[in-house]
């Protein structure tokens, strides 16, 4: 006698809702919503044009640049994992990146490369398996939040003392303890994280790359196989797809979040008219953010109601925010302190609400996405009022 068995079950059962529910007329009505308000502002036909030459122009100028960096910095990642300089800076770096940070210090080297250019560089080396095996796994998607806090360093700085020449001082001051606001806020941004990480993975889970290490012998690191210049040549263009790979991972959060966050910031265009350019706006969030000045006058210091809008602006995207703070020094509208602060909150936010999502679908850490921007947030408004009490207190001094 034959018995007829139950086909066994492949996969789990996927999440079900009802076919017609009440969350189908909310989304229908917030999303009209959403775009009734560009539409009303704006005109309908701007409101469109805008939003597709918006996502064009980022496209073509933002996130082609950014793939560009990742190639040239994911080559240089693999040349640093190969050669040893990974293994040499996490032992060196290590007593010194545990207890500020809580990371290996490898993690240090996503400082370094973000710093000298952007965000998403430190996707780079996050690809790397040997890289990843420093760290646990609730470290590892805190790495976003550590190289966003550091990215376009680099520009930011250099821009901010470049404005002394328009003011006629000397922005020096302020351009360093900007920089150290910026470390404040990325050593609250990542700590944040590693409290939340650590409740989803626990403290001892390790990194799967950790296995595949274990056959190394003590004190040894993998290599490639070959000549010296096979494995230069190996890393170099391993290294290089890797960055292809993640240049064109972080399109759909680039593209759709800093097209929404700039239509937000940015207002009309020359003249007070939309024409449906890209990088038009309703000045929604800027509107916000000066019926809050009373909060924000004691926390920042701002000489003027329109500084707010360069950190409000560095939400979607650095170079944009940096260009809001030229015209508000040549204006006479910003000075020392402001640039303190600019410098801080540029830097450490950096435009991470449009690369956070990408970055954290990069790491497959999709679930924790809230998570890092609750956390960056935070990092960010703290970076800006350490900056602007630390200028109060050296100026004191000074």
């Amino acid at each position: 006698m034959t018995t007829e068995k139950t086909p066994v079950q492949t996969g789990a059962r996927p999440a079900q809702k009802k076919e017609i529910s009440l969350e189908a007329f909310i989304f229908i009505a917030l999303f009209v919503g959403f775009f009734g308000v560009f539409a009303w502002k704006m005109g309908m036909v701007n409101a469109m044009n805008t939003l597709m030459n918006t996502a064009y122009k980022l496209l073509t100028d933002t996130v082609l640049y950014l793939t560009a960096i990742c190639v040239l910095m994911g080559a240089v990642s693999a040349m640093l994992s190969e050669f040893g300089v990974v293994s040499l800076t996490n032992r060196l770096l290590r007593p010194l990146m545990q207890p500020i940070y809580g990371l290996p210090g490898a993690a240090s080297l996503g400082i370094v490369t973000t710093f000298l250019s952007d965000n998403p560089v430190i996707l780079t080396l996050a690809d790397d398996k040997y890289f990843r095996s420093f760290f646990k796994k609730y470290q590892f998607p805190a790495l976003t939040n550590l190289g966003t806090s550091f990215g376009m360093g680099m520009i930011v700085c250099t821009f901010m003392l470049g404005l002394s020449a328009k003011s006629g001082g000397n922005f020096g001051l302020a351009v360093l303890v900007g920089l150290l606001g910026a470390v404040v806020g990325s050593i609250i941004s990542t700590r944040m994280m590693l409290h939340f990480t650590k409740k989803v993975y626990g403290k001892d889970e390790d990194m799967e790359e950790a296995g595949e290490t274990s056959g190394i012998g003590k004190n040894m690191r993998p290599v490639r196989p070959g000549s010296v210049g096979s494995r230069l040549m190996a890393a170099i263009l391993e290294g290089g797809a890797s960055g292809v790979k993640m240049g064109v991972s972080i399109i759909p959060g680039v593209l759709i979040i800093c097209t929404v966050v700039m239509m937000l910031t940015n207002g009309a265009g020359e003249g007070g008219a939309y024409t449906g350019a890209a990088y038009e706006g309703i000045g929604l969030l800027p509107w916000v953010a000066d019926k809050l000045s009373f909060i924000l006058k004691p926390l920042f210091g701002f000489s003027s109601p329109e500084a707010v809008g360069v950190p409000i602006t560095a939400l979607g995207a650095a170079g944009a925010a940096i260009g809001v703070a030229e015209r508000l020094v040549e204006a006479g509208k910003a000075g020392a302190g402001d640039v303190a602060v600019f410098t801080a909150m540029c830097m450490c936010w950096s435009g991470y609400l449009s690369t956070h999502v990408s970055m954290m679908n990069s790491l497959h850490c999709e679930k924790l996405i809230s998570k890092a921007i609750i956390s960056h947030t935070v990092g960010g408004f703290l970076a800006g009022v350490a900056a602007h009490w630390l200028y109060v207190l050296l100026s004191m001094i000074a």
